[in-house]
């Protein structure tokens, strides 16, 4: 087995350590030495994107909000499933800018360089507070941030999977948008926040690698209108 190595150290604004590793072709990130994300299975975040856009349908300019760029495997499903809007614009919240310069640099093959795509905007702060001070109005947002919005492995998440930030999600959503949420488990009191926030929710199983894998869950919720 090959030896698990080191590429960079980044201590965040709030004083956690994130670390990058490469281990042959796999890469890890992990904050505070728990695991946040990994080369290894990215299916279910590519379903995502694939549900989420299905949802919506056919719109000529399609406006999406991705919290989360990961190792950029959601927003190079998103842009895929884009390829016949040109005039589509992705806006990337990452909280973590080293997350941006890791996918700009040692991850940028992984998900075949989708930065370099000219429909996306990268915007530097925590999805929720895009969410909270927006004006504008999105088709689909994707929310890719953690765990999910009982596993949390940053505590500052909750807030987004609350009252609070459902309702904010709704409210940047444009008419029969969509709205749709990555998490490693179920949470049947996730999907009736989601109900109560206003959504018409679906709860959806998927692998986290084409017919096998861990099953993760996909909430999709749609606004009224």
């Amino acid at each position: 087995m090959q030896p698990q190595r080191i590429l960079d150290v980044v201590v965040t604004q709030d004083e956690r350590e994130l670390v990058l590793y490469q281990r042959g072709d796999r890469f890890l990130i992990q904050i505070d030495s728990e695991d946040l994300m990994t080369s290894r299975a990215h299916g279910s975040e590519q379903e995502m994107a694939r549900l989420a856009l299905a949802t919506l349908g056919v719109r000529p300019t399609p406006r999406v909000l991705i919290g989360g760029l990961g190792m950029g495997f959601t927003l190079r499903a998103t842009l895929d499933q884009l390829d016949r809007s040109p005039g589509a614009v992705v806006i990337v919240a990452e909280v973590f800018p080293s997350v941006v310069e890791w996918n700009r640099g040692p991850l940028a093959h992984l998900a075949h360089a989708p930065l370099e795509d000219a429909r996306v905007r990268v915007d530097e702060r925590d999805v929720a507070l895009v969410l909270s001070s927006t004006t504008e109005v999105f088709d689909v947002i994707l929310l890719d941030v953690d765990n999910g919005p009982d596993a949390l492995t940053l505590q500052s998440n909750r807030h987004l999977y609350g009252q609070r930030g459902l309702e904010a999600a709704l409210a940047a959503l444009a008419p029969r948008g969509v709205l749709a949420v990555w998490s490693a488990g179920d949470d049947p009191n996730f999907t009736l926040r989601m109900h109560k926030a206003g959504f018409e929710a679906t709860t959806h199983r998927v692998r986290e690698r084409p017919g096998k894998g861990a099953r993760h869950v996909i909430f999709v919720g749609r606004k009224a209108g």
